[in-house]
């Protein structure tokens, strides 16, 4: 293997594991030291932990589907999904670095939650902040990790576009 392709596979993997493992030591620390339910304020009003398990998907969707149902929706579909994002991070070898960076950030995160949902039957969410105008729903350190990679792909995506040449068709 090609020492390029040996650093690209080292700098994935670290990626990965940063991010599921900040992920779940957050969560182990929530699970052990915070009761469901309970609120700790931090920042006043605007920022609190609060120790929730949610068995549905982003904001409880899915919550109330049939546990077959949801098993197929929550772990099955985003195990394939997951496993094509992997598969598609080491093969693509032309992915600039910024989106390879946030696609490993969506991977990461997912791998996170999806672990959670695997091993525990829910996901363990415990931030909120109250922005004043807007509210955020419950979440954790794997949303986290999805949005800023869903951001950095979606900055990527402007930036990487090809240069148009200035020329007008005639």
């Amino acid at each position: 293997m090609h020492k390029k392709a040996i650093l690209r596979a080292i700098v994935i993997f670290s990626i990965l594991a940063i991010n599921v493992g900040c992920d779940q030591i957050s969560k182990s620390m929530v699970r052990n030291r915070i009761d469901e339910n309970e609120q700790i304020l931090v920042v006043k009003n605007y920022v609190r932990l609060m120790r929730v398990e949610n068995e549905g998907a982003f904001l409880s969707l899915g919550n109330s589907l049939p546990k077959v149902v949801r098993f197929i929706l929550l772990s099955l579909v985003p195990l394939a999904i997951l496993g094509f994002g992997i598969g598609y991070l080491f093969t693509k070898k032309n992915l600039s670095k910024t989106m390879l960076l946030g696609f490993a950030f969506v991977i990461g995160g997912g791998i996170g939650n999806l672990y959670d949902r695997l091993i525990y039957g829910s996901v363990t969410d415990f931030m909120h902040i109250d922005f004043v105008i807007f509210q955020t729903g419950i979440f954790n350190m794997a949303d986290v990790s999805i949005m800023t990679g869903m951001t950095i792909v979606i900055i990527g995506s402007f930036l990487d576009r090809p240069k148009r040449d200035a020329v007008t068709p005639a």
